[in-house]
This record gives C-alpha cells, sequence and structure tokens, in this order.
C-alpha cells in the first residue's frame, strides 16, 4: 500500500525556491496547468472523515484519485490510490457524470499553475512542487509515495529538505480546505 507523505509551504517568492533548486543542480520544468475537480461522498462528509475524491486535468491526462485521511498532525501523510483514467476533455466529462449519476457531486475546483523538479536527497528523490493557485497564491510542495514501514523517514528527508530550502511555516490543509475557507470567510487571495 502507497502512502503519500507531503509538506507544503506558502512562499511570497517562488523564483528564490527556484533559485535554490538550479544552484543544487535540480532542473524545473516549463509550467502546466492542473484543474481538480473534487467531489462529495453521498452518505458520508469528507470534510469530516478527512478524505478526498477528484478528478485531475492535466493536459489531455486524466486521473481519479482518491486520498485518506491525514495520519500524523504535523505532515499531509495519507494513502493515496490514483487511477489513469482516458485522456481527453470527454473523458473527464463522462467520469464526472458517472460519479454524479452515483450520488457524488462536485463541491469545488482547485486550478494550478504548477512547475516540478525532482530533488535528489538523503538517498531518495523528492518531488518538488512550485504552484501558483488561484484564489490562493503560491506554495512549495515537497512529496514522497512511499510504503508504511518507510513512513517515519520519509517525513524526516522532507523536513531535511525544507530546512534547506528555506521553507517554514508549513501549511496541513490541502488547497481545497484552503480554498473552501477563503470562500467562506469571504477572504481576498494572499
Amino acid at each position: 500500500m502507497d502512502y503519500e507523505v507531503e509538506q507544503k509551504f506558502p512562499v511570497a517568492d517562488l523564483s528564490a525556491i527556484e533559485g535554490r533548486l538550479t544552484a543544487a543542480g535540480s532542473g524545473v520544468s516549463g509550467p502546466r496547468r492542473e484543474t481538480d475537480v473534487y467531489y462529495a461522498h453521498p452518505a458520508r462528509d469528507f470534510a469530516v472523515t478527512d478524505e478526498a475524491l477528484r478528478i485531475r486535468r492535466l493536459g489531455t491526462c486524466n486521473y481519479l484519485t482518491y486520498k485518506g485521511p491525514k495520519l500524523d498532525a504535523t505532515t499531509k501523510t495519507r494513502r493515496e490510490i490514483e487511477l489513469r483514467l482516458e485522456s481527453g476533455e470527454g473523458a473527464a466529462a463522462a467520469w464526472g457524470g458517472l460519479l454524479e449519476v452515483l450520488g457524488f457531486r462536485p463541491v469545488a475546483q482547485v486550478r494550478k499553475r504548477r512547475r516540478k523538479a525532482s530533488v535528489p536527497w538523503q538517498g531518495r528523490s523528492v518531488e518538488v512542487s512550485l504552484d501558483e493557485v488561484e484564489e490562493l497564491g503560491t506554495f512549495v510542495e515537497l512529496e514522497l509515495v512511499t510504503t508504511s514501514d518507510d513512513l517515519e523517514a520519509a517525513k524526516t528527508c522532507l523536513a531535511s529538505l525544507a530546512d534547506s530550502l528555506g521553507l517554514s511555516a508549513g501549511e496541513r490543509r490541502s488547497y481545497l480546505e484552503l480554498l473552501l475557507d477563503n470562500r467562506k470567510r469571504g477572504s481576498p487571495s494572499r
């Protein structure tokens, strides 16, 4: 069973982080658009159970992703199941239609411009995302996918890389949670 271990950090200047990554020998990809449509379960409240179900559009590629409850109080460590779907806008719409017929309903869309880097760190390859999220601002995400017996070592690895990149004040809430909180408060974007 795979687990996603993630730390997210709000940042004022993505270019400074990109500079640190480049200086360390990691190339940063060009930008790509990601659109995530999140769904509410018909019989349980994902906000209470701390789960998520989404369809992600990445160019013409589509993915259906389930994220389980967070497992600790400091990181966003959780079980993740991601399935690649047929490509194209029609396939994404068909899967969304299937979910809706089954009683799921769309909750919100999270749209972001994302650039990625792969950073060799402590014998691992850490995925770093530089995100510009509509209505929320700019963030850096550090992520590893690992097994249950490696969770603590993966968390330690991410904390060490975050410290090396000068990242602090981690944010455990997902982009969906942040977006819904902002909308509930009527807050302008950062």
